[in-house]
């Protein structure tokens, strides 16, 4: 990132109502115009927390990121490039009746329309082109998806710093604050269920996690690096389960592993193992891929996969 460049991130939320699309537009005070809801990103965020948290801030809806639609690149007045990252985004009944939103100076109005009123309604060229990439994708069958996130722990203390057994290795005060850092965007992906390494650096790396959204991690030895290095380790029962239960869920383990994590998940999917599987494992340390995968139809395949490093 440079001192140049904004930042922003935001979604094209969206429901099903009457058996008919509708497309969530705000129209906004100051510049009286009619965008897709998004914002700059805040010190310490990551772009998917600015995403959840600007479309909260502008509808007054809580919406999990979904499959993500592309980035938008343009020029602000005074000369500065703004990359805004999108993400689709399904508002669920119960949000938008607990929506806080009330016309303010920032945003006057919003509005649910259908997707050829909400093309024709949108000030701006680059709002239109993340609008039609979603219909694509919705007119494809990829509607309601849930997320696997693969994640490789935190930095660890460097094994020649460490006199005890590898796996009570802990992590390095980098790790630590990666392991901080990744919380907000986990919570925006939706992740409800934690499966760890029962390394230490691992379970570490998702306590945060655990007590943010208060859910127990459940270890599994068969992640584990020392039942890689025994050519022990098995992810296909762990990633099958975290599959068919059709919920967000975070598998955090180790470099070795994370191939065959993603192979299985490419597996389970009906997915043809590509570049992108491959490239999805290759993570450095408190990075992860998230796998989207279709709620309605698992095994129809991967709907889309994406990286993320936080910025620690």
């Amino acid at each position: 990132m440079t001192d140049r460049t904004v930042y922003a991130a935001g979604g094209v939320l969206w429901r099903v109502a009457d058996g008919r699309l509708r497309i969530a537009l705000v129209h906004r005070t100051k510049y009286r115009d009619v965008t897709l809801p998004k914002g700059k990103i805040e010190p310490g965020e990551m772009l998917a927390e600015t995403a959840v948290r600007e479309v909260h801030e502008e509808t007054g809806i809580r919406a999990s990121l979904g499959v993500p639609l592309g980035v938008s690149h343009y020029h602000l007045p005074n000369g500065r490039e703004k990359i805004v990252h999108y993400w689709a985004m399904r508002a669920k009944d119960r949000a938008i009746r607990e929506s806080s939103f009330v016309p303010n100076k920032e945003i006057a109005a919003v509005e649910w329309i259908g997707p050829k009123q909400a093309l024709a309604r949108l000030s701006y060229p680059v709002d239109q082109e993340i609008l039609e990439s979603f219909l694509t994708l919705f007119d494809d069958g990829v509607r309601a998806t849930f997320p696997i996130v693969a994640l490789r722990h935190g930095k660890a203390v460097a094994r020649g710093d460490w006199d005890r057994a590898d796996y009570l290795r802990p992590l390095h005060p980098k790790g630590r604050d990666q392991s901080q850092a990744i919380v907000g965007a986990m919570r925006a992906f939706g992740v409800k269920k934690i499966v760890s390494s029962t390394a230490t650096r691992c379970v570490q790396t998702v306590t945060p996690l655990s007590r943010a959204i208060g859910e127990k991690i459940v270890e599994s030895e068969l992640l584990s690096q020392d039942a890689w290095d025994d050519q022990l380790a098995d992810v296909r029962p762990i990633v099958g389960k975290r599959v068919a239960s059709g919920k967000p869920a975070v598998i955090c383990t180790h470099r070795p592993v994370l191939p065959s994590v993603l192979d299985e998940l490419a597996l389970a999917t009906g997915t043809i193992r590509t570049s992108a599987i491959s490239e999805a494992a290759d993570l450095s340390p408190g990075s992860f891929s998230v796998v989207h995968i279709s709620a309605d139809n698992p095994g129809s395949g991967i709907a889309a996969i994406e990286t993320h490093a936080p910025a620690v």
